[in-house]
């Protein structure tokens, strides 16, 4: 049996969390430096760990693999970073939207989740910056949708994501105000379920990140295509208490990574150079 969010759709196919057909990619080998890992708070240098709440799947950012095993371009970038640190990444799943809850009460040490650094997020945790995205619809092939005129249409998401609380409700606020019917805004709890809506025509589109979109196109086997164009381009952070010094950590990991150019071979291993940075910073958010 598989429940869908919301309850409004029920899918004639239960998507699952796992990628039975997930490229085999390469590991990329990366040392403990010094200077960076002695940034790193008494609590993680005593344990020898990071605690990661993630929630799955997003492929290809965060994902199981066929054995069950948590893979992607975010895992891989945070194990790299750990690396750097000297510490292991330890993986814990988690609802997308009870990450920022659990890092604040103090269950997890940093969120990856392709998690957009938001002000309105700031206001919560603090963010190291990682990555730039920006939205992409995708659509039923054949069955064409405007993403700047979808009034009426139903548009799936994943609960929570920045589509879910910010593009889709302001989109469907501006054909109310045209007089035209609101967004029929369809909510799941992952992002494969979404996928899989858009995949047997039960939505006329969905909106994501862009590589995920990009991802999920690829694997759909030509059931699904992009529409429109990429916009709202904004930064991925790991999210971390406000005012941790993990952040300032994980941040020379990464600066040191993309330094290194080690940072770009694990980007391109998963087809995401696009969206890669030159600079990490503390807090990047754009809006």
């Amino acid at each position: 049996m598989c429940v869908i969010a919301g309850g409004a759709l029920v899918l004639t196919g239960c998507t699952k969390n796992t990628e039975d057909s997930a490229p085999e990619v390469a590991k990329v080998k990366v040392d403990k430096v010094d200077a960076v890992a002695a940034l790193l708070p008494d609590k993680q240098k005593s344990s020898g760990k990071i605690v990661v709440g993630v929630n799955i799947p997003y492929a290809p950012n965060e994902f199981k693999d066929s054995s069950g095993k948590i893979v992607g371009f975010d895992v891989d970038l945070m194990n790299a970073v750990a690396a750097t640190l000297g510490i292991k990444a330890d993986y814990v799943e988690s609802a997308f939207e009870k990450i920022i809850p659990a890092i604040q009460a103090g269950t997890y040490d940093a969120g990856m989740s392709s998690i957009t650094d938001s002000k309105e997020r700031e206001q919560q945790v603090d963010f190291t910056t990682y990555f730039k995205a920006g939205s992409q619809w995708a659509q039923p092939v054949g069955k064409a949708i405007d993403p700047n005129n979808a009034c009426g249409k139903k548009v799936a998401v994943q609960t929570s994501t920045v589509q879910d609380t910010e593009e889709i409700p302001a989109r469907s606020k501006k054909c109310e105000a045209e007089g035209k019917p609101a967004i029929d805004k369809k909510s799941f709890d992952e992002q494969s379920a979404a996928t899989t809506a858009v995949v047997l025509g039960q939505v006329d589109g969905m909106s994501a990140d862009t590589p995920v979109t990009a991802y999920a196109i690829k694997q759909s086997n030509g059931k699904i295509e992009a529409a429109g164009t990429q916009f709202d381009s904004a930064p991925y952070g790991w999210a971390v208490a406000k005012g941790s010094p993990l952040a300032k950590a994980l941040q020379a990991a990464v600066q040191h990574l993309i330094d290194s150019g080690k940072y770009t071979e694990i980007a391109k291993n998963w087809g995401v150079q696009e969206g890669a940075i030159t600079k990490s910073v503390i807090n990047g958010a754009e809006s």
